[in-house]
């Protein structure tokens, strides 16, 4: 009951708050729209290009969560008989996830290591993705070099929005289902399949699998990413009032749900097939 009525408390403060600031927004600031779809680029030892750039958000960020994970995994204390509702909660989400390894998975030896890689998309998919659904502190590069920091102007930075963290995790997952596929079935037959049905398909089998991690990844990062600028967009033409936390719910939270969820699923779906 007590914990029920802080949490309407919260609520009503974090609306109330919003619209103070919505209100200042609108008669106070003049801000420029600037920085949209670019990312906070820092090179490494002055030089550019592949492996010499990183973006200090996406570490931040990235870390920030698994650390964040890491701490809430260890509150939770799993009991014969639950005492609170994140046990069962969790048990919930653990049991659907399970009915899908087990269906996707027919070789029970790899069963476990596939649900937990599973749920560990998920859960860390759908923290990066709930982060697009809250009003946060946004960096952006302006055209002089400098950086801008704004707070409560748009939603935390998500690292799922960055292709290159969604392509290392698709990669990880074509990976580790040909591993787990060579193991399964033997070096010589993991390396034949490549062949089958003919020897002449070998050129599309290999196109196959390199599509695999191009569309698993760019699936996740059009609908962050895009779902982000448009967000963005819309909540500078009504100088952040009113409409724009509606439009923060709905590509944060529903739609970030829905791709975390579909992620995991796949990475699912493209291990359980390789062991066959």
């Amino acid at each position: 009951m007590i914990n029920e009525k802080v949490t309407k408390y919260l609520i009503i403060v974090f609306l109330s708050l919003y619209i103070v600031l919505g209100i200042v927004n609108l008669f106070v600031f003049n801000s420029e729209l600037s920085g949209v779809g670019q990312r906070w680029i820092v090179s490494i030892n002055g030089k550019t290009g592949f492996m010499n750039e990183v973006n200090p958000m996406t570490l931040i960020m990235s870390f920030a969560i698994m650390i964040g994970l890491i701490i809430f995994a260890s509150t939770v204390k799993f009991r014969l008989v639950p005492e609170k509702k994140r046990q069962t909660v969790f048990e919930l989400l653990f049991e659907f996830y399970w009915g899908i390894v087990e269906d996707a998975v027919p070789n029970p030896k790899y069963r476990k290591p596939v649900f937990v890689i599973g749920v560990s998309f998920f859960l860390y998919v759908l923290v990066s993705n709930l982060l697009g659904g809250m009003p946060g502190i946004s960096v952006s590069p302006l055209s002089n070099g400098k950086v801008s920091v704004e707070m409560f102007t748009d939603t935390w930075y998500t690292p799922t929005s960055d292709l290159n963290v969604n392509a290392a995790y698709a990669i990880s997952v074509l990976i580790i289902s040909h591993v787990f596929s060579a193991h399964s079935k033997g070096v010589w037959k993991w390396f034949k399949g490549f062949f089958e049905p003919i020897i002449f398909l070998l050129p599309l089998n290999i196109i196959g699998e390199i599509a695999k991690p191009i569309s698993h990844s760019v699936r996740l990062f059009g609908n962050i990413m895009g779902g982000g600028i448009l967000v963005l967009i819309v909540s500078y033409m009504l100088k952040y009032f009113l409409i724009p936390v509606f439009l923060w719910g709905f590509f944060g939270w529903f739609v970030g749900l829905i791709q975390a969820f579909v992620f995991s699923l796949l990475a699912i779906a493209y291990i359980g097939s390789a062991v066959e």
